[in-house]
């Protein structure tokens, strides 16, 4: 009886491990970046949404589909260009799936698909593009590789959500290559950019000497102008102050008599006769000095007295306007600014002021 109770203790003890792990094969966790799928004897059941959830195990197959952004790398290849320049290429592309189903039934593995696909698009994009496009039109390349991937996988429920070009390595001779040409060029654009300079530079010095001469051509006017101007106002007030002194001696004369005259007369020709030279010339005739001084010793003869010169004042008429202090002090004022200009206008840097010179032209 107790053999009996043991082997029922026993069986009932297996019985419960063999449900418990029944129980724990079909427990099915679902993360919540994931979409699950089951398969239960071969046909599909449907999808399971993340969580605990719990399956028929043994006979269902549950495959899981990760829908976070994936990233892809292309291996890096040998490229033809159009121009036959060889060149090493490798991308990097970004992809999610966006239908479980497609990306588990349409393909058998939808990573190596895509980078397979990438890598022949590629090389058939590089194929078409000259080397210089390539390296200036990344982003061409990267748009109709994206386009193309896009394209071709959503049929697997894949989405392509960007593609980058990671490197593009010439190989040793072409790079070569390019490294003497792009010293070249610089070499061309560093000349152009020295004659455009020194055209520059030729170009402001002649404006720089146009102008230099200019101002130097209407300093100098301007100066002769000035100087001319004061030149003409000296020898106008020369020749007044000689005309003026003329109109005095000839009116202070007429009271002196013959004899003061003969006696003037011969005190200059004493004043001639000490002189050093050896030839002197008489600027009169001698005979009527001669008579003119017999007639002063005692020699009687008609006298002829002018009275007429009392008739004469001297007055402003004769002498001229005689100048005020104001009017000597404008005209050195004046003097002061002519010279202070004329100064000036030796420096040929220095701007000629054609108001201030047209000014003191009227007021001379």
């Amino acid at each position: 009886m107790a053999i009996y109770s043991f082997d029922n203790v026993f069986v009932t003890v297996i019985l419960v491990l063999a449900i418990i792990l029944i129980f724990a094969k079909g427990v099915v966790i679902v993360q919540p970046y994931q979409q699950a799928l089951q398969i239960r004897l071969g046909q599909y059941i449907g999808r399971l949404n993340p969580g605990f959830r719990w399956v028929i195990p043994f006979i269902t197959e549950i495959i899981k589909i990760d829908l976070r952004t994936q990233v892809m790398d292309v291996p890096r290849q040998e490229v033809i260009t159009k121009d036959n320049s060889p060149t090493n290429v490798d991308a990097i592309v970004y992809v999610r799936v966006i239908d479980p189903e497609k990306s588990s039934f349409e393909v058998s593995n939808y990573r190596m698909a895509t980078v397979a696909l990438a890598q022949t698009s590629l090389r058939g994009i590089i194929g078409d593009m000259e080397l210089d496009e390539i390296l200036y039109n990344r982003d061409l390349i990267n748009n109709k590789l994206r386009d193309i991937l896009d394209r071709e996988t959503d049929q697997w429920g894949v989405k392509v959500e960007r593609v980058e070009i990671k490197e593009v390595d010439p190989v040793g001779a072409v790079k070569q290559a390019m490294t003497e040409q792009t010293a070249a060029e610089r070499e061309r654009r560093a000349a152009i950019l020295r004659a455009d300079g020194e055209k520059r530079s030729a170009i402001l010095s002649s404006e720089g000497k146009r102008q230099s001469m200019i101002l130097e051509a209407e300093g100098d006017r301007q100066s002769k102008i000035l100087r001319a101007e004061g030149d003409r106002k000296s020898r106008i007030l020369q020749a007044q102050g000689e005309a003026q002194g003329l109109r005095i001696l000839a009116l202070g004369s007429r009271p002196l008599d013959k004899k003061a005259i003969t006696v003037l007369s011969l005190d200059a020709l004493k004043q001639m006769s000490d002189g050093q030279a050896t030839k002197i010339i008489f600027p009169f005739e001698v005979s009527s000095l001669i008579k003119q001084s017999a007639r002063f010793l005692g020699a009687e003869e008609e006298e002829l007295v002018d009275e007429d010169w009392k008739e004469f004042e001297l007055d402003e008429s004769i002498l001229g306007k005689s100048p005020s202090d104001e009017d000597i002090a404008d005209e050195k004022e004046f003097v002061k600014d002519i010279e202070s200009k004329i100064k000036g206008l030796g420096d040929p840097t220095t701007p000629v002021d054609e108001d201030t010179s047209q000014i003191g032209l009227k007021k001379l």
